[in-house]
């Protein structure tokens, strides 16, 4: 079986919504050598929701489990706090329900806290219902995704920082806060279409794909490839980091066998969310234990 830089989701929905569980589980996470610890973004969910999530129903239009969902941003603050090594990464934030400057504040401020080891995952979400809650506009939101890139770029580099765009106007401003990593965090991508994924090419750090079978991701993986190349970027710079969400009652063997078939194809970061396979915070760690046991350490 492939090495590979293997992490895990932090608990922050449903049962595993156990806020005073996150500090020991991140701690016995970093124990047991997992390389990153991960969180998703949701706002709400709606009574009668604009829209279903992937594979959704009308009568089951999104995961239950998604009734109950933590802030991403103070989950990874709290592991921050107690780990040392592992990367703390978002996938994905919904970047663009949040006002450009205070999330490129508060972003920047976990990169300090966590002495750097922060990666931006961002991405548009899939729910018109959270645009509508947070005020934001549904229409352009990829262009507004990419005025989002511009923001940060210029808040984690530029002195004095300004910004005239569509979406986000920032006076002349001094910014004496700078991240630790330099000259920025990694920022990763997601999304599957293809202006998406021709984004990550020519803007990113690298890909977030999720759930996606190994000839998929190939595939996929030759249009962010392509925009890299006509953008006169490296591809082989940019990271892919599968997010892997293994439905109730999946082996664990089979989950390593498909963290196995992406190393084939080249990926060489994954994280798998235990949230549909426990109910409490403990079975989420027995299970994080087992599938550490079952796949080599890069």
């Amino acid at each position: 079986m492939t090495a590979m830089r293997l992490g895990i989701a932090l608990p922050q929905y449903g049962p595993l919504a156990k806020m005073d569980a996150v500090a020991g589980f991140a701690t016995a996470a970093e124990e047991l050598g997992y390389a990153s610890l991960w969180v998703g973004d949701r706002v709400l969910a709606p009574i009668s929701p604009s829209d279903f999530y992937p594979g959704g129903t009308p009568e089951q239009p999104y995961p239950p489990e998604f009734v109950t969902f933590a802030d991403p941003l103070i989950l990874l603050t709290v592991a921050a706090s107690v780990t040392k090594k592992v990367r703390l990464g978002t996938s994905t934030l919904t970047g663009t329900v949040y006002p450009a400057v205070l999330i490129a504040r508060a972003l920047t401020s976990l990169d300090q806290v966590s002495g750097g080891r922060l990666d931006v995952g961002l991405g548009t979400g899939w729910l018109r219902d959270e645009y509508t809650a947070t005020g934001t506009p549904w229409k352009g939101r990829g262009k507004q995704l990419e005025e989002l890139l511009d923001v940060l770029r210029e808040f984690w580099t530029g002195d004095p920082v300004e910004h005239d765009g569509e979406r986000w106007r920032i006076p002349a401003s001094k910014v004496g806060l700078r991240p630790v990593q330099s000259p920025h965090p990694p920022v990763l991508l997601g999304g599957l279409s293809a202006a998406a994924l021709e984004r990550v090419g020519r803007r990113a750090d690298g890909w977030l794909p999720a759930g996606l079978p190994a000839p998929y991701l190939a595939k996929m993986w030759e249009t962010v490839t392509s925009a890299a190349e006509k953008a006169g970027r490296d591809p082989g710079a940019l990271r892919r980091v599968l997010r892997i969400n293994p439905k109730p009652g999946t082996d664990l063997k089979k989950v390593a066998e498909n963290l196995d078939a992406a190393a084939e194809t080249g990926v060489t970061e994954a994280f798998v969310d235990p949230h549909y396979l426990a109910r409490d915070v403990t079975r989420a760690l027995e299970l994080a234990a087992e599938l550490r046991a079952l796949v080599p350490r890069n």
